[in-house]
């Protein structure tokens, strides 16, 4: 199935806006809570919100754009002895095609209800009014990446190795987002923050109507279950290191803006500081269909793990020293744009045909979502009583252990 080449940019739209919600939200909501009074602890929890929603949403949506509308379907027919057949996009004769149309439907769906619900972080300055608004937001929020991945990957065929070009329009929105607003924040109040997140939830929004419907081709693996494959122990070791690598990040995300700015970094500092991360991220995911040529994705994971134990070391120890400090930004090129484009390219090639959507939803639950939300709710407690250099050193250790787990994997499937 040939796809017109203009939909290149409309699905590079919805990364960018995407990510430059994140690169909102990642670096400078912390120090809007801190803004409003927000204890380390509330903080902790509050950055922790949308991990968790990670966990939980994601499952819920993937399995109902793989095919849960027809298991609702089958049981509103067995109580009410009349069929109910699932919504098609016009013009689709297939299944797979079908499926796809719902999968659509479920991204639009969901970017509608995360704008709706975030205008009520206008209405609220309270820690349970915060954590309600932030934990509907999200739960809508996290739900359409993941069939994004899904599509983008379909969209893209057997050149999949090209993700990292498409994607790479996140990070540019991600650099925009966290550039522009440094250098805002040295001038305007930092209350101005919500205004940003609602110009990104609306370009998600809109971009999320332009994509476009691929088609899920079948797999011999369509006869499996997703429990099976999830069980294959090349899955489980898969899963878990990155769990571990996505709770390593958990502090960065959570407490690094504040850390800076406490050792004397201006707010545009630290959203230099950020961008210079993300730059070489992007760099990266160029060289990521040449590296995977030479090295496979499994190498490029191992290397990935073991340049974050260096570059956590290098945050918690070193962060009066500029020189080693942006050499910790320079390495975020391997420990999130080298680790997240490899993969995501495993696990499109591990869970195929109709279980590419729930592959990659379950993927971000179990990983980003549980292994963000353990990162960030651990970091509060532990930079409140025991400082920031042992908290980035429990980062650089769930890293080791990650790095440990893709080891044995690597000598599996060796």
């Amino acid at each position: 199935m040939t796809q017109p080449q203009n939909y290149y940019w409309r699905i590079a739209g919805f990364y960018f806006f995407y990510y430059a919600f994140i690169g909102m939200f990642a670096p400078y909501w912390s120090l809007y809570l801190q803004s409003i009074k927000f204890n380390a602890v509330e903080i902790g929890i509050l950055m922790s919100v949308q991990p968790v929603m990670r966990m939980l949403a994601p499952n819920l949506w993937g399995w109902l754009a793989d095919g849960g509308w027809d298991a609702i379907a089958k049981v509103l027919r067995s109580m009410t002895n009349r069929p109910v057949a699932p919504p098609a996009p016009e013009g689709c004769a297939s299944p797979c095609q079908s499926t796809t149309g719902r999968r659509l439907l479920v991204i639009q769906v969901a970017a509608t209800l995360s704008a709706v619900f975030y205008l009520g972080v206008f209405a609220t300055n309270s820690f349970w009014g915060m954590l309600l608004v932030l934990g509907l937001m999200s739960f809508f929020w996290s739900a359409s990446m993941p069939l994004v991945e899904a599509t983008t990957l379909s969209y893209l065929g057997r050149h999949t190795a090209r993700y990292g070009r498409l994607r790479s329009w996140g990070s540019v929105g991600f650099i925009a987002s966290v550039v522009g607003l440094g250098y805002a924040f040295d001038h305007i109040a930092i209350a101005w923050l919500l205004w940003a997140g609602l110009i990104c939830e609306l370009g998600i929004l809109l971009f999320s109507r332009q994509l476009p419907a691929t088609q899920v081709l079948p797999h011999h693996t369509d006869g499996q279950s997703i429990r099976q494959i999830l069980l294959k122990p090349s899955v489980l070791l898969l899963f878990g290191a990155c769990f571990l690598m996505s709770a390593a990040h958990g502090p960065y995300y959570t407490f690094f803006s504040i850390y800076l700015v406490e050792h004397g970094y201006s707010k545009s500092a630290v959203g230099e500081l950020w961008a210079l991360g993300v730059i070489c991220e992007i760099g990266v995911f160029f060289l990521i269909p040449k590296l995977a040529l030479r090295y496979g994705f499994t190498r490029i994971l191992i290397a990935s793990f073991s340049f974050a134990v260096v570059r956590f070391m290098l945050i918690g120890w070193c962060v009066d020293f500029l020189l080693l400090l942006l050499i910790a930004q320079v390495l975020h090129a391997a420990t999130f744009g080298a680790y997240h484009a490899a993969s995501v390219g495993l696990v499109h090639e591990l869970f195929q045909g109709r279980h590419q959507s729930r592959g990659q939803a379950m993927f971000g639950s179990l990983t980003y979502g549980a292994g963000g939300m353990l990162g960030g709710v651990i970091s509060g407690p532990i930079w409140q009583y025991y400082g920031a250099s042992v908290l980035y050193s429990c980062s650089a250790g769930m890293a080791l252990l990650g790095w440990l787990l893709m080891r044995w994997r690597g000598h599996q499937a060796g």
